[in-house]
């Protein structure tokens, strides 16, 4: 699958069926500004769309600062409120993009996850974090309040009390702390994180495709249902399988003692 050159993205193949996105303004610690809105939006939807051989996406950040900072307040600051609007409708539709996008995406945080940056990871379908980075969302101390899911996401993840303490305070926490609140599932050494996000990426690809997105859009509408509701929408996702070329390939590839070559049909 091609895409186009990006100004605020730098895209790296990792083989024929994993992709590395990098958000790439290293500068300015990989702040979201409104092309970067744009272009995030273009990449979910375009993977929505036709993912062609991609079977799944690692999100990092570019440089050994920062996965993201939050939104470009240079940018921002003497914009007009009809201006920011329009720039945080962009935003709006980067996140729900993401959250909809069929392709899983582990986000690797490579240093601090601020704001719109951690959203940007929340929206992801979880997370490897290096040791020493630090995640928060400060926006109570800077007159606003989470607008990218953290509101929704962050409770999902931690629970109500810890999502009040960090979005109400806007202080930061250590990866330690995010991993032991649920929010991060790996803590790496700073070296390591890429390699183990990557591995998992691949373990991901690896899978039958129909199967991963199957489950992955069982698990997340399914979680916001009562439990009965639920596995009835477990079910339905679960018989779209059993007439697949993959799930047949599954099953003699077991019997057989070989490595199954899924083709997500």
């Amino acid at each position: 699958m091609s895409f186009p050159s990006y100004e605020t993205l730098a895209l790296e193949p990792r083989g024929a069926r994993l992709l590395l996105v990098k958000l790439n303004r290293p500068q300015v610690l990989n702040a979201l500004n409104t092309q970067m809105g744009l272009e995030l939006t273009d990449l979910w939807t375009r993977l929505t769309a036709d993912a062609g051989a991609i079977r799944c996406v690692v999100l990092t950040g570019a440089g050994e600062r920062a996965f993201c900072a939050g939104a470009d307040l240079k940018e921002r600051d003497g914009m007009t409120v009809e201006i920011w609007r329009a720039q945080h409708e962009g935003f709006e539709r980067a996140f729900i993009a993401l959250v909809e996008c069929p392709v899983p995406v582990i986000a690797a945080l490579n240093g601090v996850a601020m704001g719109g940056g951690l959203e940007i990871a929340l929206c992801c379908d979880f997370i490897y974090a290096a040791r020493g980075a630090k995640l928060a969302l400060p926006e109570a101390s800077r007159g606003l309040m989470p607008g990218g899911m953290g509101t929704q996401n962050l409770g999902r993840a931690v629970g109500e009390r810890r999502a009040k303490e960090m979005i109400l305070s806007g202080q930061a926490i250590s990866t330690e702390e995010a991993f032991a609140f649920g929010l991060v599932n790996r803590v790496c050494e700073p070296a390591r994180l890429l390699d183990e996000a990557l591995a998992t990426g691949q373990a991901i690809a690896d899978n039958a495709p129909l199967s991963v997105r199957q489950a992955k859009r069982s698990i997340h509408y399914g979680l916001d249902m009562d439990l009965l509701t639920g596995y009835r929408f477990e079910i339905e996702a679960y018989n779209r399988l059993v007439d697949t070329d993959d799930r047949r390939e599954g099953v003699r590839a077991f019997v057989e003692k070989r490595k199954p070559d899924f083709k997500g049909k």
